[in-house]
């Protein structure tokens, strides 16, 4: 039986940039076989790795080739999962509840990878993406370091704000928080915070419609109250999606961040 993390297949996939190559991968997670896109720098040598935890669900907000190989270009082994049943991987998503093993998976896969430095695997998540990159934290606390970029921190909040995805919720997690409370906190790493160990980097805009400010900041206070490392970039005119001069500029930023944390377990 394969063990979580394993990697059964690997296939060359087109890279938008000449110094970054990139497979298209098949791993096992619970038992399921689920795809990821990995992205490695063509010059040899050990890098930081960097778990990138995609948003939305199915085909809305789908890993991209060109986002991670921007991450790899900087100087990490990036790998994205797809998450369980997409692009013909087994399972079904289920919005940060089981499918949440396939990060953890993930996590495990870059860890395995022979030239990836022992203990610097980094975990980045960007707007769903923000409640599986810190259970992901929370499950390996000798990850290097956590951002969140307009992340979502409580699917609770989640329903109250986006109505256009409560029907989406509903089926998917089995009805709103109303009528299943337990299974919406089950989602919420909120509650699960004193787990977590590595320095933490919260990016969000202000103005941000699709995943609000309020996700941050509630994080931010409860890392704080726990007297966890936080450290907060807010930028107050951008909304979810960031100018792309901007968005180049904050991703050089937080990858020199990220190589900067030292997380002592």
């Amino acid at each position: 039986m394969n063990k979580n993390g394993t990697i059964i297949d690997k296939q060359h996939f087109p890279s938008p940039n000449p110094l970054v190559r990139l497979f298209l991968v098949t791993y096992i997670s619970q038992g399921l076989k689920v795809k990821g896109l990995l992205a490695e720098p063509i010059q040899e040598g050990k890098y930081e790795g960097f778990l990138y935890l995609r948003g939305g669900i199915k085909n809305v907000g789908m890993v991209r080739a060109a986002r991670i190989a921007q991450f790899a270009s900087e100087g990490f082994v990036v790998f994205a999962p797809f998450y369980r049943g997409n692009r013909g991987g087994e399972g079904n998503e289920d919005f940060a509840g089981e499918d949440r093993n396939d990060a953890f998976s993930a996590f495990e896969l870059i860890k395995s990878l022979p030239n990836v430095e022992k203990n610097r695997v980094h975990i980045f998540g960007f707007s769903r993406g923000g409640v599986m990159a810190l259970f992901t934290a929370i499950q390996f606390p000798e990850a290097a370091s956590i951002v969140t970029w307009g992340g979502v921190s409580d699917i609770s909040l989640t329903y109250v704000e986006r109505k256009d995805m409560r029907r989406m919720m509903k089926r998917v997690i089995g009805g709103s928080p109303n009528t299943e409370p337990e299974k919406y906190e089950y989602r919420t790493p909120l509650y699960e915070l004193e787990k977590l160990l590595p320095p933490v980097l919260i990016i969000h805009g202000e103005l941000d419609d699709n995943v609000s400010i309020e996700h941050a900041r509630h994080l931010e206070q409860r890392l704080q109250s726990l007297g966890k490392q936080v450290d907060t970039w807010f930028f107050k005119t951008f909304t979810h999606y960031f100018p792309p001069a901007i968005n180049r500029e904050v991703v050089r930023d937080l990858c020199l961040w990220m190589k900067k944390q030292r997380c002592d377990i």
